[in-house]
């Protein structure tokens, strides 16, 4: 056979084998796909077609292993039958008509009640709140688990990890979750890790990335999560990772950054729903189930005072069926009839988020949004900005939270009725691929004190015009819609 031959032959089957290919991906990647996530992919395999196609092998599948999710299912019925009947509220009476349907949204997806004659405190100071952590580690008498996306022993935490040798020391049971790849990529990991061996804390890696020792799910799949539960009694959660405000990074440092943070302190039976989510994530990476913890030992703490406020926990992430988080954001803000006043670090809404905030001002409902003035994270940053206009233009109003400042708290209020508070960002990541927790809290004086914490940022803040927005160089809006394709492949 001639060399000619030999090549068109070659040249046949490479395109039938790239023909297959390309049918194979239609039919393939976008089941059970969001569309603008489906259509991303596809465009990155025909385009960039051994590039696309070896990237959605490795990051395409937005689940975590089978068994794994499996054992979340398992928690979630257990926890699920264990409190039925458990729904003590406070003042049903006073919520808005809309909120028990939001209440059964979240049961059903999450599996955790409601529960009410809890107290709450925020927290927005950085320092206080690492502050307060440590002091009520300080007060433990039986255990504390700790689970933190970004767990760091440096000079700024120093007296958080001295407080847990302390608390070992008393003979308390101090048990660590941190997130693996998080773990990897902070400057002086290894310092953090001989610390807890050093003080003999029983720790865990959460989502480990170690195909060595079978222990494997996509690299991104990542736990965000942030809690601190002290002997079931009392339990902080929020969008602070234990860590020094400048994440002990030289070019965080050089431009004097600093992270705006918010963290609830709480009181009450929400707690055990808190340490619930330690529980199932302590199970999945260890498989053992700790006993439930009997009623919380409760010693001389100063709790908090005001209204009885009723709490429900709501996890999230790719180890669920159903973006609980998106659920849960989506149907209050098509429940709200006055105001919605978010705030987000990384805010990159999928096409369903969008429609509902800029349908809620249509509706005639006052919509404000919270973002930093300058970015940490490049292509989320610019992602972010791509949305800006269309916001404008429906009527949001956007306060750029001043440089060199990073807002990077993560809550939104509904009206003066609810507030939802936790790690989960308003970003496509958030809800589908991290491991999030997030707080409905339904309570005037709990909106109350976000409503203070909002008049901080908008104190610190200068309002985004789209008079402004529409100068903005040709440059900058290249890169925040390239930005904005790259954000629906997951």
């Amino acid at each position: 056979m001639a060399g000619s031959d030999v090549f068109v032959w070659v040249l046949v089957v490479v395109l039938l084998v790239d023909f297959g290919v390309r049918i194979v991906a239609i039919i393939v990647v976008p089941r059970n796909r969001r569309p603008t996530s489906g259509m991303a992919w596809l465009l990155a395999i025909l385009f960039i077609p051994y590039v696309g196609i070896l990237a959605f092998l490795l990051i395409g599948n937005t689940k975590l292993p089978r068994a794994r999710r499996a054992k979340q299912a398992e928690v979630s019925r257990f926890i699920m039958e264990s409190t039925d009947g458990m729904e003590h509220v406070s003042q049903q009476d006073s919520w808005p008509p809309w909120l028990e349907s939001v209440v059964l949204l979240n049961r059903n997806l999450g599996a955790m009640p409601l529960v009410g004659e809890n107290r709450a405190e925020l927290i927005g100071d950085y320092d206080e709140s690492l502050t307060a952590m440590t002091r009520e580690i300080a007060r433990a008498r039986a255990f504390v688990h700790v689970e933190f996306y970004i767990l760091a022993c440096d000079q700024t935490t120093a007296p958080f990890f001295e407080a847990l040798a302390a608390a070992i020391r008393r003979g308390v049971r101090v048990r660590v979750l941190l997130d693996h790849v998080a773990w990897l990529r902070t400057k002086g990991h290894r310092r953090t890790l001989n610390k807890l061996k050093q003080i003999g804390a029983e720790w865990r890696f959460t989502l480990p990335v170690q195909p060595l020792h079978g222990k494997y799910q996509r690299f991104d799949l990542r736990n965000h999560r942030k809690l601190l539960i002290v002997d079931g009694a009392v339990g902080f959660m929020g969008s602070q990772n234990i860590i020094d405000c400048s994440y002990n990074k030289r070019r965080n440092r050089k431009r004097g950054l600093r992270w705006q943070d918010l963290m609830a302190r709480f009181d009450g039976p929400v707690v055990a729903g808190l340490n619930a989510i330690f529980i199932t994530d302590w199970y999945t990476e260890t498989g053992e189930l700790l006993p439930r913890e009997t009623e919380p030992i409760r010693s001389e703490r100063s709790e908090p005072s005001g209204e009885a406020l009723d709490c429900q926990v709501v996890p999230s992430g790719p180890g669920f069926e159903s973006e609980n988080n998106l659920r849960l954001f989506l149907t209050l803000l098509y429940s709200a009839q006055e105001r919605i006043v978010i705030s987000s670090p990384y805010f990159v809404p999928d096409e369903a988020m969008l429609y509902a905030i800029t349908s809620a001002t249509e509706r005639g409902v006052a919509v404000e949004l919270f973002v930093s003035e300058i970015g940490d994270q490049a292509l989320v940053y610019h992602a972010q900005r791509s949305y800006y206009e269309a916001l404008l233009r429906a009527g949001v109003i956007i306060w750029m939270y001043r440089a060199p400042n990073i807002l990077h708290a993560k809550h939104f209020t509904i009206d003066d009725d609810v507030a939802v508070i936790g790690s989960s960002n308003m970003d496509m990541r958030s809800f589908s691929l991290n491991m999030e927790v997030s707080l409905m809290v339904c309570g005037k004086s709990f909106v109350g004190q976000m409503r203070d914490v909002e008049a901080g940022y908008r104190a610190c803040s200068r309002q985004l015009t789209l008079d402004e927005w529409m100068r903005q160089p040709l440059k900058s809006t290249i890169l925040d819609n390239l930005a904005r394709l790259t954000s629906g492949l997951q």
